[in-house]
């Protein structure tokens, strides 16, 4: 058995790697974090507007965003993926390759599982610091931006890093559309060995355990280095004065 792993690897670990390329797309476990980084970083921007909008005080916008949010985090990504998939060129009449139609379900998806990530941590903070700031003459947008958002984003790395976590595992979903992930370099693999489907598919499934293991890892150290923060057992290396003066956890200035 652990030979014949070693034996797959050892003639296919290219494809596996990086697909075709440079004879043809990007694929294997390249594209596969190519694909998970960008939904995360492009869902990031969608899901502060979702969070803000479910926050608003106007139902006339509150509502269709609480709504798109339900409704998308309720409907299986499978789902999502195939309308997406048969949908967007039927209204569009053009024809979006597979890669575009995962990325851009991937940011639907995630962005409204991570707005009500960022939606919590702001709730979290409570009143006091919106209200301190507009004190201070900020505007409700500039206290968003300055004050709300910066503590509650720090906060929620764990959350954001483990959101990333399920993105990588979401990715192989694009196999049905036929993204070339590495899932899909996993396939052609085995179509190509026929005979060892077994352990074709067992260095898949390792491979994605070290990855989302190396990330969960990496999670639980910033989640105990953030709580220990919150203790005051790590002081910033920098502190400005009207951080220091909203921040539960600073001392007062003299």
């Amino acid at each position: 058995m652990i030979h014949d792993l070693i034996a797959i690897i050892d003639e296919y670990w290219l494809l596996l790697l990086i697909g075709q390329y440079p004879n043809g797309p990007l694929g294997g476990l390249a594209n596969t974090l190519i694909l998970s980084a960008l939904s995360i970083v492009l869902a990031f921007p969608f899901a502060i507007l979702l969070a803000f909008g479910r926050l608003s005080k106007y139902r006339v916008l509150r509502w269709p965003v609480t709504v798109l949010v339900y409704v998308t985090r309720g409907v299986p990504l499978l789902m999502l993926v195939l309308w997406s998939y048969f949908l967007v060129p039927l209204l569009t009449g053009a024809d979006v390759p597979s890669f575009l139609t995962m990325l851009t379900t991937l940011v639907v998806y995630q962005g409204a599982f991570l707005s009500e990530i960022i939606r919590a941590g702001i709730v979290a903070l409570g009143q006091g610091q919106m209200d301190a700031a507009r004190a201070l003459g900020h505007s409700y947008f500039s206290a968003m931006r300055y004050v709300i958002l910066p503590q509650a984003l720090y906060n929620m790395i764990p959350s954001m890093l483990s959101t990333f976590v399920a993105t990588i595992k979401d990715t192989t979903l694009g196999y049905v559309i036929n993204v070339p992930d590495l899932t899909f370099a996993a396939s052609q693999v085995n179509n190509q060995l026929l005979t060892q489907p077994f352990q074709v598919f067992l260095i898949l499934a390792l491979t994605y355990y070290v990855i989302c293991w190396s990330l969960t890892w990496l999670t639980n150290v910033v989640e105990r280095r953030i709580t220990r923060r919150r203790a005051g057992l790590i002081a910033p290396k920098r502190r400005g004065q009207f951080q220091t003066s909203l921040t539960p956890n600073a001392t007062e200035q003299p």
